[in-house]
């Protein structure tokens, strides 16, 4: 006969889409008896350790992420990549789950047997475990400031740990004070001043990694004017889309887009064709860069943009951004055509 549950029991597992632990039975009123019964009958089927599916069949993903946190016991967290997938920072989950635990806790579960349906946990460790906690959702994750710049020091290099901050703040899921306040509570960290740095840029309408390459590696650190991000473009007909210009030194009637992707489709190349033009019949001069451009070659870009500033009535020189940098020849070069 199938065993009868105590209603906290099923109430339990009607929240945790069918998984319980072993170490929550005795709050509910299950008895591990019955819960050896279930197994040994078939009608349940451990996922890790002391973690049980009330039912046969493969696990759906919710199942597996509540096996995952329940597995690393009381008070563990979702976190990561984990907490990235469940609050829509990624597309696509990545299969290991990601916990967070408080850092005196030991919890070993490398090596343990489990299901085959079940994805290999990797735990971290906080001293904050409390603060970073989400107050509401579930499971239990982190909160999405911190799952962001838990990702950002997890990164290789700072462009990917720039990737997870313009994601966040782009797709509106965090804002740039809350991920601010999260850093000053974090105190030290990897790549601690760089992100202080780029949430100053992401403020400012940085969207991209080319972005803010451009703004770190062009036009501060040749002293160039400061553009205005993400400048709406005035257009003369209606249009049913508003359109945006990566950098606009309006004073100057200059723009400056950033093309990050190698290769581009006809209707994207046709569609930033029409996009200057329309720029072209308001005044705007526009000049445009792709990632090599600005990566490789940030003195030349530059020199461009100095001498396409200055054509328009920028009477400033910019400076050089080190020993070897070539920006004052290239724009003396660019001067002394014009004259020809």
């Amino acid at each position: 006969m199938t065993a009868v549950l105590p209603g906290d029991c099923a109430q339990l597992l009607a929240f945790q889409h069918g998984v319980i632990a072993r170490w929550q039975a005795p709050s509910v009123g299950l008895r591990p008896a019955v819960i050896d019964g279930q197994l040994r009958r078939g009608r349940w089927q451990p996922l890790y350790f002391g973690i049980y599916a009330a039912y046969t069949g493969a696990p759906p993903r919710e199942s597996l992420l509540w096996a995952g946190v329940l597995r690393a016991g009381p008070g563990a967290v979702l976190s990561h990549h984990t907490a990235a997938e469940l609050d829509g920072l990624i597309d696509r989950p990545v299969e290991a789950i990601h916990v967070t635990v408080a850092a005196d806790r030991r919890v070993r579960i490398s090596g343990e047997v489990r299901n085959k349906s079940a994805p290999r946990i990797i735990v971290h460790r906080s001293s904050r475990i409390d603060a970073i906690r989400h107050p509401a959702r579930t499971p239990s994750r982190t909160r999405t400031e911190e799952t962001v710049l838990d990702l950002a020091a997890f990164s290789s290099s700072f462009d990917d740990a720039f990737s997870w901050l313009s994601r966040g703040c782009g797709r509106r899921l965090v804002t740039v004070q809350l991920l601010r306040a999260a850093l000053i509570k974090r105190g030290q960290m990897r790549w601690h001043d760089e992100i202080a740095a780029a949430l100053a840029s992401i403020a400012d309408g940085v969207q991209s990694n080319l972005e803010y390459r451009y703004v770190r590696d062009v036009e501060r650190a040749h002293e160039l004017p400061a553009a205005r991000r993400q400048a709406r473009m005035f257009r003369a007909t209606p249009s049913p889309r508003s359109q945006y210009l990566d950098n606009l030194y309006e004073s100057f009637g200059v723009a400056v887009e950033l093309d990050g992707a190698a290769h581009h489709l006809a209707e994207d190349r046709w569609r930033d064709i029409r996009k200057d033009n329309a720029s072209a019949m308001s005044g705007i001069v526009t000049l445009r860069f792709s990632w090599a451009d600005v990566t490789c070659g940030g003195c030349a870009v530059a020199a461009d943009v100095a001498a396409a500033l200055q054509g328009r009535g920028w009477d400033g020189l910019p400076a050089r951004c080190g020993p070897a940098c070539t920006v004052h020849d290239r724009v003396a070069r660019t001067i002394l055509s014009r004259c020809d």
